[in-house]
């Protein structure tokens, strides 16, 4: 509660003009198109990063059930990562079964009262962990990518713009901000001359990183864009023992708020451990977190678009209290500034589900409720 002290009004004007306020940076630009989102889980390992096609194991892996318990719990939309080889062959021709999935769950959110967002997540010509990434000098690469949105919009493009949104690349990685700038509006343009009031959704080069939004350039006067960042800081903490990380083979403790792994435990570790760590000592805590935020913030603001977290997630591996502390400080700081989000993920190893598949309802109350 705030407390109302006795003194003269131009010494108590005076205070509040002087007083930092965070607040007074906090977005306030509406979603565009009625396509209004508050909260949401990543559909992961579905449709991309799923180990391959799978036939009735993939049809089986969501359902109606699963967004029927979304809804329940409280979220209101879906992001939809789909991947190229998960729609396409290698002729380039569609795999009409995959395509049925997405239609099926954008009905299903229909149904349900949510929205969903279809994610381009992994191009054959690039992924986003910076491996096999041809997009950015091979103009054939960059034609089937908007190749992939001519087909997607054909198939989308008769639901409605506040029931589904497009994002038109997950996490790019570019050698240049420029090059994903310029590829970006080639995809814009795109699809506004398919879908003029279509919503989509860009993030900036280097992983939809919050550092990189400073360099991240969209369309003049189009409105029915979202800006997107995505947020997994500390790495350290988020990613612990992840095996597709440097440092999986680091098994110390780790903490949260404070240093991820403190300097006395870091110099506990052999060098050639030690030597993956550097930046595991910074501290961390929600200021740190809302500081961070704001520099994507501050560009949604400069650009009056809103803004949207499209993942951010910690695994399981870490402790159980430090890693709610860590939601609730995220979470904190996204509603604190109006941003939307999308929590990665509900399956998976991130997941708001438990190992034998059941509702982690605690981390759910934690996310969903005020």
């Amino acid at each position: 509660m705030l407390k109302i002290y006795k003194l003269p009004v131009i010494t108590l004007i005076v205070s509040l003009l002087v007083i930092p306020s965070t607040a007074a940076f906090a977005q306030t630009q509406k979603m565009p198109e009625g396509f209004n989102i508050q909260r949401g889980v990543n559909i992961s390992h579905w449709l991309s990063q799923s180990g391959g096609r799978r036939g009735v194991a993939q049809a089986d892996y969501f359902t109606e059930k699963d967004v029927a318990l979304l809804a329940e719990k409280g979220f209101d939309h879906i992001r939809i990562p789909v991947e190229e080889a998960e729609l396409w062959d290698y002729k380039d021709e569609k795999y009409q079964d995959a395509f049925k999935l997405i239609h099926r769950a954008i009905l299903w959110c229909k149904q349900y009262h949510m929205r969903a967002i279809v994610d381009m997540h992994i191009l054959r010509s690039h992924h986003f962990d910076g491996k096999k990434n041809r997009l950015w000098n091979e103009s054939a690469s960059q034609e089937r990518f908007l190749q992939c949105w001519r087909e997607l919009s054909a198939e989308l493009k008769k639901y409605p713009t506040d029931l589904v949104a497009y994002e038109l690349l997950n996490e790019p990685v570019a050698d240049s901000a420029s090059q994903w700038n310029d590829l970006l509006a080639q995809g814009v343009s795109l699809i506004r001359e398919l879908e003029p009031k279509r919503v989509i959704i860009v993030g900036s080069n280097r992983y939809q990183s919050y550092a990189t939004f400073p360099l991240l350039k969209v369309p003049a006067g189009d409105k029915r864009i979202i800006l997107s960042f995505h947020y997994y800081n500390p790495f350290f903490f988020t990613h612990y023992k992840a095996s597709w990380t440097a440092q999986r083979d680091f098994s110390g403790p780790v903490h949260y708020p404070g240093p991820t792994i403190s300097p006395k435990e870091v110099a506990q570790q052999p060098a050639t451990i030690r030597n993956l760590l550097a930046g595991s000592t910074e501290e961390y805590n929600a200021d740190v977190i809302e500081q961070q935020m704001m520099t994507a913030v501050k560009v949604a603001q400069k650009l009056k678009l809103p803004l949207y977290c499209g993942e951010w997630g910690c695994l399981s591996s870490v402790p159980r209290k430090d890693r709610l502390r860590w939601y609730k400080d995220v979470k904190k700081n996204l509603e604190k500034n109006n941003i939307a989000w999308t929590v990665w993920d509900y399956k998976g190893s991130f997941g708001i589900l438990t190992e034998d598949g059941e509702p982690d309802d605690k981390l759910i109350k934690l996310l969903t409720k005020e």
